[in-house]
């Protein structure tokens, strides 16, 4: 492939990212005219094509321009999204290039992911077409692209108007939808989900290129069932990982759901041992669902690398300091003693009835004084034995919502002057309600304190980040 045709493609493939100009083909009454509406929210042109007499009335009493031809549309067409039956896609796809369309989006099921001959009759079809015009095909069989900031979006609700870091490219489009819902309940800001479905035209390989040179993006992560080409896949990964974080969420690691990856994309499972040999040499982030991966883009967009593994931690009970200092030992870090001149500086306040001054520090009346806890925080700070610190939030405000916006207060202002990692975590003696807990997290994160869904989500999101960095500090060597 040349350099003008590389530069062309990837200028196709940018307008179809970032569109201008979006047309819907075949919203009906039947799905309540639902990809209109997702659509509605776009900053751009929106317009409808659609040759059913019987389904344009009720198109233009939503208020969306209607036109029974793409040759009548007045501009020039950056994306299309096509939601027809399978044996009409081709013809769609044929529209699209007459029209010198830069990209199309087949929302479209029914092709080689079904196994039959039919389904793979006409993606090979549409395959060709699409080749041979540079036409930036996603899909089919996918949801296609959620753009926060221009406001397109694959569900009503997604939120629009965010300029987030963070791009997700997905196989699967549900995931792509839950990975958007659990992003915007843990206060991380989107820039971009994809999700592409059998990948036939534009597959993996192509968006990491892609987003790694994006500037809006500053995280990439993954969810991924199976690969066309598994070479072109590492040396994509390999090279995008160097460039900046790479997360990917592996579906099909059995040999049951390897089955199921089949029949979902008509993508290929990687074996076990073949992904842990690919992490392993690439330096990709491993995670496992989406509350892992989620919690994984958090860490990374507010903490800097540390390879550090010494932990100063804070725990609002007795039985929450074993458990805690469990759960991030189990995770390859340390809680170690603390220096002398710490202890003496703790025993002139640390004395309350209930509480503890070794590491993990706890409870007692000692937490419920914000002056004590800045003192606290500022002892682990300077203590030459601590590479970083996490603060259990446990029932802090359960009762009295006074006392978390006092704890928020006190983080913020010590992040202001830390040079060390700073996180904070729930703990699991009592629920918070769960606009108590989205409020936090929005104020502590943009003060760059991430804080996570319970003390094991928090310690294995902190091994994996030291795993990472000490990676990272190896490339750099």
């Amino acid at each position: 492939m040349t350099t003008s045709t590389t530069q062309s493609r990837r200028e196709r493939l940018n307008r179809l990212l970032n569109p201008k100009t979006v047309v819907v083909v075949g919203s009906k009454k039947a799905d309540e005219y639902n990809w209109l509406k997702n659509m509605s929210t776009f900053t751009g042109n929106l317009y409808s094509v659609q040759v059913d007499p019987n389904e344009i009335p009720g198109i233009e009493e939503l208020g969306f321009k209607n036109f029974t031809s793409m040759k009548d549309i007045p501009e020039p067409i950056d994306f299309i999204l096509c939601a027809v039956p399978r044996n009409v896609a081709p013809r769609i796809v044929k529209d699209a290039i007459d029209v010198n369309a830069a990209g199309i989006i087949l929302y479209t099921s029914g092709f080689a992911e079904t196994g039959s001959e039919d389904g793979v009759r006409l993606q090979d079809t549409i395959v060709a077409m699409a080749k041979e015009a540079d036409l930036m095909l996603v899909g089919p069989n996918c949801m296609g692209l959620f753009n926060s900031k221009l406001g397109v979006r694959f569900g009503q609700e997604q939120v629009a108007g965010q300029n987030g870091h963070v791009t997700f490219l997905s196989q699967s489009g549900s995931q792509g939808s839950g990975f958007s819902a659990e992003a915007n309940a843990q206060g991380v800001e989107i820039n971009k989900v994809l999700s592409f479905g059998n990948g036939v035209v534009l597959d993996s390989p192509d968006y990491l290129e892609y987003f790694a040179d994006d500037p809006d993006t500053r995280v990439i992560a993954l969810y991924l069932e199976g690969t066309r080409d598994g070479q072109r896949l590492f040396k994509s990964l390999r090279a995008a990982a160097r460039r900046k974080p790479i997360i990917v969420w592996k579906g099909g690691r059995t040999p049951d759901s390897a089955r199921a990856t089949r029949s979902h994309t008509a993508s290929l499972a990687v074996p076990a041992a073949m992904w842990e040999t690919l992490v392993k040499q690439t330096g990709v982030i491993s995670t496992q669902g989406i509350e892992e991966t989620v919690d994984m883009c958090k860490a990374l967009l507010h903490t800097k690398p540390f390879t550090g593994t010494r932990l100063g931690l804070i725990a609002t009970a007795g039985g929450h300091s074993v458990e805690i200092a469990d759960a991030f030992s189990s995770e390859g870090l340390n809680v170690p003693a603390l220096t002398e001149a710490s202890y003496e500086r703790l025993a002139t306040f640390f004395n309350d009835i209930g509480g503890s001054f070794r590491n993990p520090l706890e409870g007692g009346g000692n937490l419920a004084s914000e002056e004590k806890v800045s003192d606290i925080l500022g002892i682990l700070e300077e203590d030459a034995n601590i590479d970083a610190i996490v603060v259990e939030m446990g029932a802090f405000g359960r009762r009295d919502p006074g006392i978390l916006e006092r704890r928020i207060q006190t983080l913020k202002t010590f992040k202001e002057t830390t040079k060390k990692p700073l996180w904070a975590c729930w703990g699991g003696l009592f629920r918070i309600d769960p606009d108590v807990q989205k409020d936090t997290t929005t104020k502590l994160q943009e003060a760059g304190v991430p804080i996570f869904g319970s003390i094991y989500r928090a310690a294995k999101t902190m091994g994996r980040l030291h795993s990472y960095s000490v990676w990272q500090q190896e490339q750099n060597k």
